[in-house]
């Protein structure tokens, strides 16, 4: 639980808490209105984000745990043309909910899937470059706690993921492998662009099994 200080010499104040990318987006603007007598405070994963925001409240979420990058479940299947080149399809499922308590009275939930086919070079053994190009659908749906009111946002974009990862690989054997990536678009709707047209770093990990493994 986060604890807040009121302010002494007020005997009630409105605070507004944006969480994620679309709660913060909604503060900053709010926020750029400079309406008095409300607290605003975004709260994030994306540590770019909350450094370029000029909300004065500010509060990282889960540092630890995804330093600042954010996280998502991405199954993949491919194939290894040859020795230095692997081709394949990534699919992207992400889903998240904050309830009214936390987020201003609204409750939040959102759900984003995608896909892309990847292509993947290894210029040197174990160092990968990667393209992803990669679309999302983005579905949020946004309840007010007091009326009952509730709006449904709907929308799509497309995403070219470009990146760098390393993976200890041993063809017809299981390995691991990571891949940094950033959108080299400009979709304002993309999952992986912030506040402010901020590209957001995407740290993508996992494992490698192969579908028929080495002879013996």
């Amino acid at each position: 639980m986060i604890q807040f200080d009121l302010p002494k010499e007020q005997s009630s104040i409105l605070k507004v808490i944006g969480i994620g990318g679309g709660g913060s987006n909604a503060v900053n603007h709010m926020h750029s209105q400079n309406i008095d007598g409300v607290n605003f405070i975004i709260c994030n994963t994306d540590a770019q984000a909350i450094t370029t925001s000029k909300v004065p409240n500010k509060i990282q979420l889960g540092p630890h745990l995804t330093q600042g990058l954010g996280a998502g479940a991405n199954p993949e299947i491919g194939y290894t043309i040859a020795q230095w080149l692997d081709a394949g399809f990534s699919t992207n499922f992400n889903y998240y909910s904050y309830s009214a308590e936390y987020n201003g009275g609204v409750r939040q939930r959102s759900f984003n899937y995608g896909a892309g086919v990847f292509v993947r070079a290894f210029p040197i053994r174990n160092v990968f470059l990667q393209v992803l190009p990669e679309y999302n659908r983005i579905n949020t749906n946004l309840k007010d706690a007091y009326s009952g009111q509730a709006v449904t946002y709907r929308y799509e974009a497309p995403s070219l993921l470009l990146g760098i990862g390393y993976a200890s690989r041993d063809i017809g054997r299981s390995s691991f492998y990571t891949v940094l990536m950033f959108d080299a678009g400009n979709n304002e709707n993309s999952p992986y662009i912030g506040y402010l047209g901020s590209k957001q770093p995407i740290l993508r990990t996992g494992f490698n099994f192969y579908l028929r493994p080495r002879r013996k």
